[in-house]
């Protein structure tokens, strides 16, 4: 059932104003009975002004006097025929205007990282519009010179969870491999196989000197 705007102050009106029961009244308050003998003995609610759920178009007078009438009798409140809105389920990330001027270094970071995201990809996760994703990519933007390419996670653009599924969503993650904790998404980079010639293989530099096997100590010579 449906419930009256501001049931506290709904109900203190009626403990007032008529002769309904605690029970019809808390039965259309959506109340305890015990929490409605409260406001009636000032208890609780003390002070509070009362609502006229006649004058707000909740109840009409004919239901409320019919209800005063019959005891046994429930009060049923009227229906509006004004659309109820409809809230927006999805929309642009709100960025505070401190941390909006961080958001092309999170672009070059996802860019550079992760070219499988899409443009709407990116503006989803961050907020921003896909020209200045687009300008980011092909190094048109106004700032590229000064771009330092950084997480979106440790610039608090969004959260691990959020870039986690943006991760997923694209293919480039799987459940198993998601991070949830630490900057960094992506594993290390393993070294080119030129590196590791060029540095004398695996180990790096020149290959480590083994040295001799002790020989074992000879007993003292006595005289």
């Amino acid at each position: 059932m449906a419930q009256p705007l501001m049931p506290k102050a709904t109900a203190v009106w009626l403990v007032e104003n008529t002769t309904l029961t605690f029970g019809q009244i808390a039965e259309f308050c959506g109340l305890h009975e015990l929490e409605v003998q409260a406001i009636a003995d000032d208890e609780v609610a003390i002070g509070m002004v009362g609502l006229d759920p006649v004058a707000n178009g909740q109840l009409t007078k004919e239901e409320l006097d019919r209800c005063m009438a019959d005891p046994k009798a429930s009060l049923q409140i009227l229906t509006s025929n004004i659309p109820t809105p409809v809230s927006r389920a999805s929309g642009p990330r709100y960025t505070p205007v401190s941390k909006r001027q961080d958001k092309p270094d999170a672009i070059a970071w996802l860019v550079r990282r992760y070219p499988e995201l899409t443009d709407g990809q990116i503006g989803k996760l961050l907020g921003t519009t896909k020209a200045t994703i687009t300008a980011v990519r092909d190094r048109t933007h106004w700032n590229s010179n000064n771009l330092k390419p950084r997480s979106p996670v440790e610039l608090g653009l969004c959260s691990h969870n959020e870039l986690n599924s943006a991760l997923k969503k694209a293919g480039i993650i799987e459940e198993s491999d998601a991070v949830h904790e630490g900057p960094t998404i992506a594993p290390p980079d393993k070294p080119k196989p030129e590196d590791i010639a060029a540095e004398g293989g695996e180990g790096g530099g020149e290959a480590a000197a083994v040295a001799p096997p002790l020989e074992p100590e000879r007993p003292l010579e006595t005289s």
